[in-house]
């Protein structure tokens, strides 16, 4: 799964949200590191939807634009969950050997 589609979903886990509402959400999920571009969205809105993981909630009229309301599946909270742990083991995984890097380093420091 990329990062924008992990962002994507998770920004729809509390509510729907529109296009503009999910760029700003991802913004704030992801400390201003990612920010989307509406062309970007929409295209992993479309693959979402596609898959089964999004589906359109509701459309509405605001200032005279169509707004398209998405929610997350139940299938979209279960791909989520799943790549939340795989990210999570991952990192865990690094931080271990990263740790043991450290630990033989400062070893290996206080022998010399």
């Amino acid at each position: 799964m990329t990062e924008p589609a992990f962002l994507v979903l998770t920004a729809l886990v509390d509510e729907p949200r529109h296009g503009y509402g999910v760029v700003r959400e991802v913004e704030e999920l992801s400390g201003g590191r990612v920010r989307l571009k509406i062309g970007t969205l929409y295209g992993v809105l479309d693959r979402l939807v596609a898959d089964g993981l999004v589906e359109l909630d509701r459309e509405e009229i605001a200032r005279g634009r169509l707004r398209r309301y998405y929610r997350l599946t139940e299938d979209g909270a279960s791909a989520l969950e799943a790549e939340a742990a795989r990210l999570a083991a991952n990192a865990r995984s690094a931080t271990e050997r990263l740790a043991a890097r450290s630990g033989r380093a400062k070893a290996l420091g206080g022998l010399a």
